[in-house]
Formats: structure tokens, C-alpha cells, sequence
């Protein structure tokens, strides 16, 4: 049974199309047409990725940014034809003011119903598409393996709250979503992405492992090779972004990697294999038969155990969780209606072999503090407690 929402998004579509200005009617897609998009954010992690997707499609872009995360990303000859807007989309939206439209709209720093609402309000008689980036953070129950968009979003008792804590973050992205439907019926767009990942991730969640894996030695892996995870490139998102633009798609859509069909063990051997090969060792399968001093060798440690040394989930083992209880989902998110609207993968080891390639371009002092992960001392020292455990 479809969900009151899809019922609304179906009922008002035809209604809300009619009111739009002509303008906006005549920016249905017609193939190969190079189309006018306005990028909100853009200077982060996504944002650079998609607008290098979409020129490579040829379409127009314009980003809105404050110009200060990332001032010096479209400077260089590559984009230095990108027309840039800078503002505050808290304080000042006066870049975006006038009577000038978009086709399509990326939201890519929704993070506040508020922040959602004026800027969607804003723009909404001059595009013709808003899509948001939301987050499969979004659901109020991850106990049901395979469950899909029509599930149930968390909600908080005050939605005006602005602090972003692991208790608010999903909540307030499902009212991001909210706003912004409001202000555009039937012409919005909502991509909830699982743990982005690839070249360029400051958060150094997934990198953690690449990272972790050219280091060599024993590795702390969690649970079981076999406990599922779930992750998408940047680069598949991007494409992804940049198609449901060019097919006009008015949807809801978890992004993330097929349900139930990444594990944490293909991710460490993946990672493993990378590592081998940025040392020069050919390596015919993963994980790597090669001397110790060369790759490295993964311990796997039950969750019971790394629970009782407090040993945190996704914090201390990034990209993954247990997968029972409350979390029984984790990792088995429904992705089939995306890849029915297109969304396609790039091989795991693809992703992982660049995003090393990319951490180990950083500065030694970069990588020297990772952002993410269980630190050298106390990996050693949990993995020697298990090792005395196993000896008794």
C-alpha cells in the first residue's frame, strides 16, 4: 500500500504542474538539451563530484556557497567557467533573488527545516525541480532487513530544535524533506544516501579501512566477515543525481549499495588488495597470500566482545554496526527503487583502490591524524586482550 506521502506527491503533481509559470513548464526535458542547474552548498565533498558529473553531460551550472569551505575548489582552468553566487542561506539569500530559473535545483547542505524552507520558498516559482539530499539516517526503525522508502521516518518533539546531535540529525532531515515539498508539491526530489564514500571523504569513515589495511599488521576487524554493510561511491551518487534531473523523476529514493550484498569481509579484503598493490605486490586474489611485513592480516572479534571492552559501533568501527536487534536492518536497506530509476555501481575494489590513492596524496600530517577509526594504541590493546581471551 503506498504511503500517504507518495499519495500526496501522485495527487498534487498534475494541479501543481498547471499553476507553474510557462517558463517552468517549458523546461520539459528533451534529450541531449543542456539544462540549467543551481547548486546549494556544492563546495564539500558531493557537490564538487556532481557538477564535475554534470558538465560532463554538458549542462550549465551555478553554485550558491559562502565561498568558504572550499574557496580555492573552482579556481583552476578546469571550472573557471562556473558561475559562482555567494551568500548565507541562514542570513542572506539575496544572490538568488530577481527573476532568473533554473531547471533543477541540488540541495546538497539541508541539514535545517528553517534553512530548507526559504530558500525553497524562495526559488519555487523560478525552477522546475527541487532535489534534496537527505539521508537513510531518516527512518525510525532499522530492526526489518529490506525495508524501503514507504517506511516510517523518525520524528522529535520540538521539529524548530537546531542542534544536530545522533538523536535529532535523522529527524530533521525527514523535515528538510518536508519543507521542502511544501514549498514545491509534486516537484521534488528526495535522495537518501546510506555512507558516501570515495576520493575527497574528509569524514575518513570508509577511508579508515583502505587507510588501515596499507599500514599493514593485525587488523581489528569487527563481528564477522559476514555482517552486512552498506556504502556508495561518490561518483555513483553524482551520475545518479545528474540522470534523475535529465528524466524529470519526482521520487523518493534510498542511494546506497544493494541491499544484504556488501559485507564487512569484501571491504577488508578489497582494502587489503589496494594496499598490496599501492606497495607494488601483485596480488591475484584477496586478501593477499604475501608476508606479513608486506600486507597485513585481519582478526575478527565478536561484537559481544568489543561491546564489553567498549569498543563503539560506526564511531570507533566506522562503517559498521551489528546487525540485530534494533539494527537487524543495518546494511539490508531496500535499494530497489533506485536502481529501477538508474542508479548503477562501480566495482567495490574500484572505490576502494582510489580512495587510497587519494588519502595517500594527502600530506603526511593529514594522515597522520585521521578523523575516524580506533586508534593504533587502543586496536593493540583490545586485540591482545581478545588473543589472551582465545588462549584460555
Amino acid at each position: 500500500m503506498k504511503g500517504r506521502r507518495e499519495f500526496l506527491i501522485i495527487a498534487s503533481a498534475a494541479t501543481a504542474w498547471l499553476a507553474l509559470p510557462n517558463a517552468i513548464q517549458a523546461a520539459t526535458r528533451k534529450a541531449g538539451k543542456p539544462l540549467n542547474i543551481l547548486v546549494m552548498g556544492g563546495t564539500g565533498f558531493l557537490g564538487p563530484h556532481f557538477v564535475e558529473a554534470a558538465r560532463a553531460k554538458g549542462h550549465k551550472l551555478t553554485l550558491f556557497n559562502r565561498g568558504k569551505s572550499n574557496p580555492t575548489r573552482f579556481s583552476g582552468e578546469e571550472f573557471k567557467d562556473i558561475e559562482q553566487l555567494h551568500g548565507d542561506r541562514k542570513t542572506d539569500l539575496s544572490a538568488l533573488e530577481g527573476k532568473r530559473r533554473w531547471d533543477a535545483v541540488l540541495d546538497t547542505s539541508a541539514y535545517l527545516p528553517g534553512d530548507v524552507k526559504r530558500s525553497a520558498e524562495l526559488l519555487a516559482p523560478r525552477v522546475g525541480q527541487y532535489v534534496i539530499i537527505s539521508s537513510i539516517s531518516v527512518y525510525a526503525d532499522n530492526s526489518r532487513p529490506g525495508a524501503d522508502e514507504t517506511a516510517a521516518v523518525g520524528t522529535i518533539p520540538d521539529p524548530t530544535v537546531t542542534e544536530i546531535t545522533g538523536e535529532t540529525y535523522g529527524p530533521l532531515k525527514a523535515l528538510c524533506e518536508q519543507a521542502a515539498e511544501k514549498a514545491l508539491p509534486g516537484r521534488t526530489t528526495v535522495v537518501r544516501p546510506g555512507l558516501i564514500v570515495g576520493p575527497g571523504d574528509s569524514t575518513d569513515r570508509f577511508t579508515y579501512w583502505p587507510a588501515r589495511a596499507a599500514r599493514g599488521g593485525e587488523i581489528l576487524a569487527p563481528g564477522s566477515s559476514e555482517d552486512p554493510t552498506q556504502v556508495i561511491d561518490v561518483r555513483d551518487l553524482a551520475a545518479f543525481l545528474v540522470h534523475l534531473i535529465e528524466t524529470r523523476n519526482f521520487d523518493v529514493f534510498n542511494a546506497d549499495a544493494p541491499a544484504g550484498t556488501l559485507t564487512m569481509g569484501a571491504v577488508l579484503a578489497a582494502s587489503q588488495a589496494a594496499a598490496a598493490s599501492a606497495n607494488g605486490i601483485q596480488c591475484v586474489r584477496a586478501p593477499c597470500e604475501q608476508p606479513p611485513e608486506a600486507t597485513s592480516i585481519a582478526t575478527w572479534v565478536p561484537a559481544d566482545f568489543l561491546e564489553e571492552h567498549k569498543v563503539s559501533a560506526w564511531q570507533d568501527i566506522p562503517a559498521w554496526v551489528p546487525a540485530r536487534g534494533e539494527y537487524a536492518g543495518f546494511g539490508q536497506r531496500s535499494i530497489a527503487r533506485a536502481q529501477a530509476a538508474g542508479l548503477t555501481y562501480r566495482p567495490l575494489e574500484t572505490t576502494v583502490r582510489d580512495t587510497l590513492q587519494w588519502w595517500l596524496s594527502l600530506p603526511e600530517e593529514r594522515r597522520a591524524k585521521p578523523k575516524a577509526g580506533i586508534s593504533a594504541e587502543r586496536e593493540a590493546e583490545v586485540l591482545k586482550a581478545w588473543h589472551a581471551r582465545a588462549a584460555k
